[in-house]
């Protein structure tokens, strides 16, 4: 088996490791000094250059790579913009919410609602908590 193929091999076996474990972003930047190391093997460069392309790619790539991932991950609510900003948000009830329906006034605006709790049956002027948004539809908690 040719080393190019190995490497894409392994490059792609990493890739699935790390969808697999979504949150660490280690596999990932390992998986493109694979790819890297899988260029070099199919230019024609040696197992030892291949072996140092990778070894390298990945030092770097963890090196700067896995730092922004993790503060993207890290980011604090405040930043967070469109409907996950929504998320945590105090709303108030304007119409009966329950598991079919119903509408709530989040932060001005009049959005269509479901009770996050499948038994809840919320009534209007109660002020409940946005766990969720799904669509266009507000998921909410007393």
């Amino acid at each position: 088996m040719s080393a190019w193929l190995l490497w894409a091999l392994a490059a792609v076996a990493l890739t699935v490791g790390e969808i697999a474990t979504p949150g660490l972003f280690y596999l990932g930047p390992i998986a493109l000094a694979a790819c890297a190391a899988a260029i070099v093997a199919a230019v024609g460069g040696g197992w030892a250059i291949d072996l140092i392309v990778f070894a390298g790619g990945s030092a770097a790539s963890l090196g700067l790579l896995r730092p922004i991932a993790r503060r993207h991950v890290r980011m604090p609510l405040a930043i967070r913009t469109g409907s996950a900003k929504l998320v945590g948000e105090k709303a108030t009830v304007v119409e009966r919410v329950d598991a079919t329906g119903g509408r709530v006034k989040i932060g001005g605006e009049i959005w269509s609602a479901r009770a996050f709790d499948a038994a809840q049956v919320l009534e209007p002027g109660l002020q409940v908590e946005v766990v969720q948004i799904d669509g266009a539809t507000a998921l909410v908690y007393e």
